[in-house]
């Protein structure tokens, strides 16, 4: 493989994980808009440990792999000097509440597209072009001109990132890469003592090997482009599980694949379609699926539209910010972290109450 490009190894790479990734994902039931609807409407919170667990694995595996030099997280997005708060607030409300419209995130989206979801072929279409447009297309002009007026420039306060880390090394005066491993075991630690004094969830093998697997993939994310990819001459940027930005790539891709050269996004996308198609089909769960109604397909093309523009917004989704974001600390990932589970609670009572102003009531209610 001495003359394929590396772009090439690296989209093969992605879409082995995406493979991984998808039928992991169809056989455990991970979703993340699911794990906010079982604890807001039965109490259940296995699920919302099965994601905490992967953001816990996402953590503790990618900081070893900065530790150990194998990847430099520092070239991450997420950890540019460039706070976006009010884009991950704005962003992640966004997101969470068109997820609970359409019925899943960007994840979801794909894992029952495999498996013969209709509805979500029109979600993820109108979620990659929205996305795009706000990306690189008309809704992107609106996009710089608000962050303009609401990023926060960092290295004006002498910082060299928005990681965490390097905040509260500069807060106590410690050096970033003495405070690393005990901040992130204290991290992980926190995160997995959450998940498992649950006993509920410790009996729930599906769960826990949801969270693992789906955890292990953002490392192996950052490994497949950070290392694999880190060509001497030609290397691919720094990337990791996210399905916004490589859904809009990968409707792009297709309309100009002959111009076009393929990502780790893109592949991973096309990985995970592959590998929740071929868990539904052996596992004989794959079914036809479209619209009950008008009202259906309203609710879902509003949800996607908002879920393109607010992945977009957010710099990533459930996965993008929750997983792959918080696995550099990065501050604005935490914050979008928030913000997508406050938004999935708004449009989980919105469903319930009928009303925004009804699910508003609902939320800030006393009762």
């Amino acid at each position: 493989m001495e003359d394929t490009p590396i772009t090439t190894i690296v989209g093969m790479w992605g879409f082995a994980a995406g493979i991984i990734f998808g039928i992991t994902a169809q056989r455990t039931n991970f979703c993340t808009m699911g794990a906010i609807s079982d604890a807001v409407f039965m109490g259940s919170y296995n699920r919302m440990r099965a994601w905490v667990m992967a953001i816990a694995v996402g953590i503790g595996g990618s900081q070893i792999l900065h530790m150990t030099g194998q990847v430099d997280l520092s070239g991450a997005i997420f950890l540019t000097t460039n706070l976006g708060w009010v884009g991950a607030i704005v962003g992640g409300l966004l997101f969470g509440f068109g997820m609970t419209m359409t019925g899943g995130c960007g994840n979801k989206t794909l894992v029952r597209l495999g498996g013969g979801n209709l509805k979500s072929l029109i979600v993820a279409m109108v979620m990659g072009i929205a996305g795009y447009a706000t990306l690189r297309g008309i809704i992107g002009l609106l996009r710089v001109e608000f962050e303009a007026v609401t990023v926060v420039d960092l290295s004006e306060r002498g910082l060299t990132s928005q990681s965490m880390v390097e905040m509260v090394a500069s807060v106590i005066g410690m050096e970033t890469e003495a405070l690393r491993p005990v901040m992130v075991a204290l991290v992980v630690l926190a995160l997995l003592a959450w998940c498992f004094k649950s006993g509920e969830f410790r009996s729930s093998g599906r769960d826990m090997i949801a969270g693992l697997v789906i955890g292990l993939m953002i490392p192996l994310g950052w490994y497949i482009t950070g290392n694999i990819g880190n060509d001497e001459f030609d290397p691919v940027p720094l990337f990791s599980f996210t399905f916004v930005s490589p859904t809009a790539d990968s409707v792009q891709y297709l309309m100009t694949f002959t111009g076009s050269t393929i990502n780790f996004g893109v592949a991973a996308v096309g990985g995970v379609l592959v590998g929740s198609f071929l868990a539904a089909k052996l596992s004989g769960e794959f079914h036809i699926e479209s619209f009950a109604d008008a009202a259906d397909l309203k609710r879902h093309l509003f949800g996607a539209f908002i879920m393109g523009v607010g992945g977009i917004v957010a710099l990533g989704c459930t996965i993008g910010q929750a997983l792959t974001g918080m696995s550099t600390l990065a501050l604005s990932s935490l914050i979008a972290w928030m913000s997508l589970l406050a938004g999935g609670y708004l449009g989980m009572k919105y469903l319930e109450e009928g009303s925004l102003g009804g699910a508003l009531r609902a939320t800030f209610s006393r009762s």
